[in-house]
């Protein structure tokens, strides 16, 4: 499969659209999520959503095993 850039807006700090708070975790995020591209990862809009609450500390671990559990990051 190969490598497709996402689109990442660092004037309005947003990966496909999704907003982040501040440049720092646009950033990890964004070097998170494209390490994990390289092995296959296709990130989602609702994908990009889920990582940057869970990063943010807006969901547990458990709920972000029980979303990748149901797949529920697909759109």
């Amino acid at each position: 499969m190969p490598y497709t850039p996402i689109v990442i807006n660092r004037k309005k700090l947003t990966i496909l659209d999704v907003q982040f708070p501040n440049m720092d975790a646009l950033e990890s995020i964004a070097e998170a999520i494209g390490s994990n591209m390289f092995e296959g990862f296709q990130p989602t809009r609702k994908g990009v959503e889920i990582i940057r609450d869970y990063c943010l500390g807006k969901l547990t671990f458990a709920e972000l095993a029980a979303i990748a559990r149901e797949k529920s990051y697909a759109e």
